[in-house]
């Protein structure tokens, strides 16, 4: 049988018991789960193997991609900038990136990009995985790209092409990398060892990546929006076992961190914008995330969403918690991330072997089930 290790506060035992059941059940290789109440971790729990092959054990610091559960992190970027009055949310991207304006793109928000309606779901052109590591040219090319509908009346999840959109965004306003400005003004102050753009000093204990039976579009309809979206190029998970992959900086899907980390980061947001008696963002700031954008179909995954700034909105489409304001997003093959405000928590769950979903999986949801119903009987 599969140890658990870490800590659970015995309100939240039937955490450790739905974590436990999911290896003893052989759903998992490794796997991490917290949650934050207050900024405070009450659960941080690990167990498994990082590496298949040897037998690596997952470790209380391994890390591992997370793939689009980056976006909560870059979103809390864009929101910092917003707070600080850098960039203004319902601005023209172009105010700040003045090429961006080109192709009929001149009224694309901040907020749009943001919340996946912006049209730009892919590329307009084909490009390789090679083009992909070239990050400041490939978002040039969305920048010369047209719209694929007019900007603010459909949604389409963005799930490559939002990192490069922000993190250019990002470049232009303070003149640093995202994930500089992530690690200097989030991720270092709070302690939090979760990374976009990781280093060589890290390699040693990143997870290795299981990936799932289908590349990213795998999924998508033939002749679909999200299989022109989500081919352009053929990304399989495998990549995400390669030191390139791990080097450049792709703020929609390839952090690499922990559940820990998570939960650390995205406090913040659960807090209310501070954590440990620390600001980070403003009350006002915190309650743009649910400035509802977009309610209905996403054209990319073929479901219905709710999509807020920068999250998506607990609602009858995706319902993450038995209280109105909540705001979540999950990442490729499972991980996700849960930031409910009523109740100040914050709960992420992060894995290596993958599902065959775009995005939460069964292993996920019997976790977020044991915390709520634990929620409720405390």
């Amino acid at each position: 049988m599969t140890e658990v290790h870490g800590h659970c506060d015995e309100r939240f035992n039937a955490v450790r018991d739905a974590f436990q059941a999911n290896f003893d059940n052989g759903l998992e290789d490794g796997a991490s789960v917290a949650i934050a109440v207050e900024g405070e971790l009450v659960v941080d729990l690990w167990g498994g193997v990082a590496d298949r092959a040897t037998g690596a054990p997952w470790e209380e610091d391994t890390l591992c991609c997370l793939w689009s559960s980056t976006k909560t992190m870059a979103a809390l970027c864009l929101l910092t900038l917003a707070d600080r009055g850098l960039v203004d949310l319902d601005a023209p991207v172009a105010t700040y990136w003045p090429e961006f304006a080109a192709n009929g793109k001149d009224g694309v928000l901040v907020r749009h990009v943001m919340s996946h309606t912006a049209g730009l779901p892919g590329w307009g052109r084909p490009i390789s995985l090679d083009d992909l590591y070239d990050v400041r040219s490939a978002a040039a090319l969305l920048a010369d790209d047209a719209p694929w509908w007019e900007p603010g009346t459909a949604a389409g999840y963005h799930a490559v092409t939002q990192g490069f959109l922000l993190g250019e965004l990002v470049r232009r306003v303070t003149g640093d990398s995202l994930g500089t400005f992530f690690r200097t003004n989030l991720a270092e102050p709070l302690g939090a060892d979760f990374h976009i753009g990781t280093g060589p000093e890290h390699d040693h204990r990143i997870a290795t990546i299981i990936p799932p039976t289908k590349a990213l579009g795998g999924r998508s309809s033939a002749g679909s929006v999200g299989e022109r979206a989500l081919n352009n190029p053929v990304i399989t998970a495998d990549v995400g076992n390669t030191v390139d992959y791990r080097r450049i900086e792709l703020p929609a899907s390839n952090g690499h961190g922990n559940a820990r980390s998570m939960a650390q980061v995205q406090s913040i947001v659960s807090g209310g914008g501070s954590v440990g008696g620390r600001s980070f963002l403003s009350e006002d700031a915190v309650a743009q995330i649910f400035r509802e954008q977009w309610v209905g179909p996403d054209l990319v995954q073929e479901i219905d969403t709710r999509l807020g700034i920068g999250f998506g909105l607990n609602g009858p489409e995706v319902p993450v918690s038995a209280n109105p304001r909540a705001c979540f997003w999950g990442g490729w093959g499972g991980s996700v991330v849960i930031n409910d405000l009523d109740a100040r928590t914050t709960f992420a769950y992060g894995m290596n072997r993958m599902g065959d979903g775009l995005d939460t999986d069964f292993r996920a949801i019997s976790l977020v089930f044991a915390w709520q119903a634990s929620a409720m009987a405390a």
